[in-house]
């Protein structure tokens, strides 16, 4: 029998790197990275990549592998991940998959719909749209084609939204619907899914301490490194936690504590967001609820795992 393929998800400050690390000293296991942003070499501190004492506990996948400057999609990351998988199974290890991107699991556990690309002018004329538009009349319009890809998409994501309108132009039928087609690249039998989910009190003060710590660490600097690189905004490593605020307070648009103010709420949106869907959609997973580490990872040896 090849070894387990262990899934680890929960918002972002939540302890999966820290159960992961365990895990994988444990049971000798790789860790393959299911975080759309620390897939971007350029954001090492803002990412909030494991550190180097960390990558050096277990060997690592798909950490700072990108440019900027390239967009991954879920389909991109899938189809980078699906052989590291298989490789280190094939060595007799777990690979131990690690992230708050919900939609990377996702496509490991359920399948990515063929979605097809739009046109250069179709995506030309949607971008048009949007600008004519403003986002709300873009979104109202989508909600009469998709009005579940309309509810899901986060507010101020302009390229998803687009996205999802290029699609049924080009497909004739909605995101939402291509996206139920689908076969699962895994066995079920194969892989375990667990959802990181520490009280909300505890999960923001994590991060709060996180965001402060970064800035003290250089992540400013990293922000203006990537500025100067005059790069699409609506490029996915432009959407960084952190990188707007600390680039309005950089362009003195407001103060430090503004900034981290801002970048604070922020967060804890995120996170919050993050935390609904692995509630919603990963319902039969499996829960670590503890703020504590040492509780949490009893509560995931309570699972029957290693």
């Amino acid at each position: 029998m090849e070894p387990r393929i262990w899934l680890i998800g929960g918002p972002t400050a939540s302890g999966k790197t820290a159960i992961s690390l365990r895990l994988a000293r444990e049971i000798g296991g790789e860790i393959v990275n299911a975080d759309s942003i620390q897939l971007y070499r350029d954001l090492e501190i803002l990412s909030a990549r494991p550190a180097p004492d960390e990558l050096g506990q277990a060997p690592h996948h798909l950490f700072g592998v990108a440019d900027a400057a390239e967009a991954w999609s879920v389909g991109r990351w899938q189809r980078a991940a699906l052989p590291l998988i298989a490789d280190i199974r094939s060595r007799g290890k777990s690979p131990i998959l690690v992230g708050g991107t919900g939609l990377y699991f996702r496509s490991l556990t359920h399948g990515l719909a063929e979605i097809p690309t739009a046109a250069t002018e179709t995506r030309a004329a949607v971008a048009a749209d949007f600008e004519t538009l403003g986002e709300a009349a873009f979104r109202d319009r989508l909600a009469q084609v998709d009005p579940t890809a309309a509810a899901r998409i986060a507010p101020g994501d302009r390229q998803r939204l687009a996205r999802a309108w290029e699609v049924y132009l080009t497909a004739g039928q909605s995101l939402s619907t291509l996206q139920t087609q689908t076969t699962a690249p895994l066995d079920a039998g194969d892989w375990r899914g667990v959802a990181i989910d520490p009280p909300r009190a505890a999960l923001y003060a994590r991060c709060d301490a996180r965001l402060a710590g970064m800035v003290e660490a250089g992540a400013a600097a990293e922000v203006s490194a990537l500025l100067a690189r005059r790069l699409d905004p609506d490029l996915p490593v432009m959407k960084a936690l952190g990188l707007a605020e600390i680039a309005a307070w950089q362009a003195g648009a407001m103060s430090l504590d503004e900034a981290l103010a801002a970048a604070r709420q922020a967060t804890r949106r995120y996170a919050k967001r993050q935390a609904t869907w692995f509630r919603n959609q990963t319902s039969d997973w499996p829960r670590i609820t503890a703020a504590d580490p040492e509780a949490r990872w009893g509560q995931f040896l309570a699972l029957g795992a290693p």
